[in-house]
């Protein structure tokens, strides 16, 4: 057998760099590169072999061990999970700051190969720089860490296990089902060690993803259900995206005249002036989607986790026999609230479906119903988009000028704060992919890298970044990577003095907002003395990016037209906001728990309402076959 002596790190970066996926007969390589932070524990292994293959395999230097990891999960998601980086680190420190991405990156299902530096498998030089150290065994790193974060994790300590470690690697990456964050834990000095490797290990190979179809049966019970329902509504989650089956649930919807609302995964699924799209669902949903979900009489949950913001803790249904379909690829999902479950792709499911229901479609009054509540939330966004609120403007404002003076084919990213709740309400997505929220870990500091992962993967389309200060704060160091690649992002920077989403949480809880404002420390021992007076604008000009300060609605749409000219890097419009002036809810709630004793009033008064809401909860054991 024909055999290459390559290192254990060459040969990682040989085989990565010859995997290639399929879909629908479109095939393309998996691998867009590598992101990377050298350090010893990396440098002499990964570190050379990335120069090595630099032609093939490009590599790409981050500021921030965390951020890589969001920039990969970031460009997996535009890319429909179809393609990723990998990223590496040193050990120890520069490990375990990737922990925070791999838990974001598996509970969103987004693929991301982790390749960590770690400690010698020799133990000559142990204890070694950076090394865990505990009693009961010798066998264990700060790496053991990603294990619960990870969808596979394996430690190579020794070349020849690449050869099974790999392709279960790719396994995983590549299944619908099972795919998230995967870590290969590598000692540094197993990195370094040749071995004589089968030639054939380095051919390309070409995973195929495929459409699985939902058993038939279930298909006709799910046909049964719907056809029998008054009031049925789709929730769109995330998996239409990736199953690329937003043309064929407006299909679906239309023909069957079924209401769809949508999580922040899904958001965009339906463009939002189709006819029956109806925003944004549960906690942060529209008046019309909670109207609709309160009195549906069937659910049909399309690619969503149906998570707690989604079914507003479990009090958004309402009906007193409600039933639930679930279609996903992942088990577990597709039988969440004892739906009756079609395992299979969306896109494959939704086409086997409308066959069976042929024209059927519900009631022209409950259309209607549903196109009314629809253009009644309609006109409610319009408002708070002609608002003409201070200075300091107000968020909704923003988000209007922001959707209004952007092209449909643009990318919204945000992931943290009270944005995310606002921009579910209130964004009208115009175009596929236009909608980039991560709110499965809502992760502090996933905008900006994200900004960078969405444009790589995007290069044709403006990646919009609307980050508050807090997030900020948290990770902004990827705009230096984007001067030092030219890469053009725009930054949406909202200034309002703090954690304005949590501030709004603590008041609502009965906690005055306590710790959330960027304030100085008074005599009194708490942070209510003046604002801190941080100048953002200067901070981002200080790491090269074109920075222009807008303060009212025509600075605002002014510096939106310069912004979109602008090419050559990152630019970034800095306002401040009305952490006061906030977005009305839409009667849906969200399971916060509330101190059951205080002496406080405002925390007795909110116990009180939260116990209320709390008797709305429930658990639902609908029949999965209709008999």
């Amino acid at each position: 057998m024909n055999s290459i002596e390559l290192t254990t790190a060459q040969a990682i970066i040989s085989f990565l760099s010859n995997q290639y996926v399929e879909r629908d007969g479109q095939r393309n390589p998996f691998f867009a590169g590598c992101w990377g932070i050298f350090g010893h524990g990396n440098v002499a292994g990964i570190g050379q072999a990335l120069e090595q293959f630099a032609s093939v395999f490009p590599y790409f230097q981050s500021k921030n061990e965390q951020a890589q990891v969001h920039i990969a999960a970031a460009f997996a998601k535009a890319s429909n999970r179809l393609r990723t980086f990998a990223v590496t680190s040193s050990i120890g420190p520069g490990a375990t700051n990737m922990l925070t991405g791999a838990a974001a990156a598996t509970i969103n299902r987004l693929p991301v190969l982790l390749l960590p530096g770690d400690i010698f498998v020799e133990r000559v030089q142990a204890p070694v720089l950076q090394q865990l150290e505990v009693p009961y065994s010798q066998d264990i790193s700060v790496n053991d860490c990603f294990k619960p974060v990870s969808r596979y994790w394996d430690r190579i300590s020794r070349p020849e296990q690449l050869l099974t470690a790999l392709p279960e690697a790719m396994r995983v990456l590549t299944s619908p089902a099972e795919t998230g964050a995967v870590t290969l834990s590598l000692p540094q000095d197993v990195q370094t060690y040749a071995h004589h490797f089968p030639a054939a290990f380095f051919e390309p190979r070409t995973w195929i993803i495929p459409r699985n179809r939902a058993d038939r049966s279930m298909i006709d019970y799910a046909a049964h259900i719907l056809m029998s329902a008054a009031r049925p509504v789709i929730i769109a989650g995330g998996g239409v995206h990736f199953s690329q089956a937003t043309a064929t649930l407006a299909s679906f919807a239309e023909r069957h005249g079924i209401p769809v609302v949508e999580t922040q995964a899904g958001k965009g699924a339906l463009p939002f002036d189709a006819r029956m799209a109806m925003g944004a669902a549960g906690a942060t949903g529209t008046s019309a989607a909670v109207a609709l979900m309160r009195n549906a009489d069937v659910v049909f949950a399309i690619g969503t986790r149906l998570s707690d913001f989604t079914t507003a803790s479990k009090t958004a249904f309402q009906h007193p026999n409600v039933k639930f379909i679930g279609i996903n690829v992942v088990e577990m999902d597709a039988y969440k609230h004892n739906a009756l479950p079609l395992i299979g792709d969306a896109r494959a499911v939704l086409e086997d479906l409308t066959e069976r229901l042929g024209d059927w479609q519900t009631a022209p009054s409950y259309q209607s119903d549903a196109t009314q509540l629809a253009a009644q939330w309609n006109d409610e966004v319009q408002r708070i988009y002609d608002i003409r609120h201070g200075p300091p403007m107000s968020q909704g404002e923003v988000i209007g000028m922001l959707n209004e003076l952007t092209d449909p084919s643009d990318v919204i990213i945000c992931a943290a704060g009270s944005l995310p709740g606002d921009l579910h309400k209130l964004w009208r997505t115009r175009s596929d992919r236009g909608y980039h929220l991560e709110y499965g870990y809502s992760t502090m500091g996933y905008e900006i890298p994200a900004g960078l992962g969405v444009k790589l993967a995007l290069p044709d389309r403006d990646a919009i970044v609307v980050v508050g200060d807090g997030s900020y704060l948290m990770m902004h160091t990827e705009l230096v990577t984007m001067v030092q690649e030219r890469i053009k992002v725009i930054i949406v920077m909202l200034d309002n003095s703090g954690f304005a989403s949590i501030g709004g949480l603590s008041q609502s809880v009965g906690s005055e907002g306590f710790g959330t404002e960027y304030r100085r420390r008074s005599a009194s021992g708490r942070y209510d003395a003046e604002t801190l007076a941080i100048d953002f604008a200067a901070n981002m000009r200080s790491l090269g990016v074109r920075v222009i300060e807008a303060d009212s609605h025509d600075t605002f749409a002014s510096a939106i037209a310069e912004a979109k000219r602008h090419d050559g890097g990152p630019v970034a419009i800095v306002t401040r906001t009305d952490r006061n002036a906030r977005v009305p809810g839409s009667d849906a709630w969200w399971d916060v728990a509330v101190a059951e004793v205080s002496d406080k009033p405002a925390v007795q008064d909110a116990r009180k309402e939260y116990l209320e809401k709390k008797r709305l909860q429930r658990a639902y054991f609908p029949p999965t076959k209709p008999g």
